[in-house]
């Protein structure tokens, strides 16, 4: 489909591979774009029954690129929260496809590509992966992930993540539900194959009901999602612009510690 997203389909099956792999998979506005709309074509295509969103390389998707966050930081405040607006399409665009989706995390997702992985049906991973919601760092939030993300592990677990930035494993992220399985590198495709098979068992419209049952009873409605992406947008676009948020970005992209960070 393009450069930065590849669509390969065997049989009912869709795979969407983030394919910036020099970068670890990172988010910018083209990848954005191009990964909604093929998400768009997914949802289309009659003969698509299953898609799996996975990554090139060694990594699943290391969240904001460089080059984007350095752009945005120099934005302004409208710009920023349209910057924002689209990537909480592209959440929402995934969370409410409905076809079933598995994210085959091949690698480590950080940011936003968390917010990826939250926004999948099934998450399965490679045991050696790393994960991290580092946005406090920079003087940042995960806002436009959060709902997806709170949804997948809880209040309790996005409470600690949300303000700690911490790194953690693959065998946590399973604990707290951000993965359904962890495996080793050379049985994740076995193990995509598996769920696939059962997914191939459910009838298409069952399943897309099922899906939105879910999500309804947990309180989740495209609705409410839209309404809550406006408020989210707002707030980073607002935290970006802000003093602490523009000395967080400065510092990260010139790869030193802020100056609220203790010796």
């Amino acid at each position: 489909m393009s450069d930065s997203v590849l669509i390969t389909r065997t049989s009912s099956i869709a795979e969407i591979k983030l394919n910036r792999p020099n970068v670890h998979n990172a988010f910018d506005e083209k990848l954005i774009a191009d990964l909604t709309a093929a998400l768009l074509d997914c949802e289309l295509d009659a003969n698509v029954r299953c898609v799996v969103l996975t990554g090139a390389g060694a990594s699943f998707s290391a969240g904001a690129d460089l080059h984007w966050m350095r752009r945005m930081a120099s934005a302004g405040e409208a710009a920023n929260q349209d910057d924002a607006l689209r990537l909480a399409a592209l959440m929402r665009t995934l969370n409410f496809l409905s076809k079933p989706t598995i994210a085959r995390v091949n690698g480590s997702a950080y940011g936003g590509g968390v917010g990826l992985v939250a926004c999948c049906d099934i998450a399965i991973g490679v045991d050696a992966a790393k994960f991290s919601l580092s946005e406090v760092k920079l003087g940042l939030v995960p806002a436009v992930i959060s709902p997806y993300v709170v949804a997948a592990i809880g209040v309790r677990h996005a409470r600690r993540f949300f303000i700690s930035g911490e790194v953690f494993d693959a065998n946590v992220a399973a604990r707290i539900g951000l993965l359904h399985e962890t495996v080793a590198a050379d049985q994740l495709d076995a193990a995509i194959d598996r769920i696939a098979h059962f997914l191939a068992k459910g009838g298409p419209l069952a399943q897309s009901e099922a899906k939105q049952l879910a999500l309804r009873v947990g309180g989740i409605t495209r609705a409410s999602a839209e309404r809550i992406d406006i408020e989210n947008a707002r707030l980073i676009a607002h935290l970006r612009v802000s003093a602490e948020g523009q000395r967080g970005i400065a510092a990260f992209l010139d790869k030193r510690a802020p100056d609220w960070t203790e010796e």
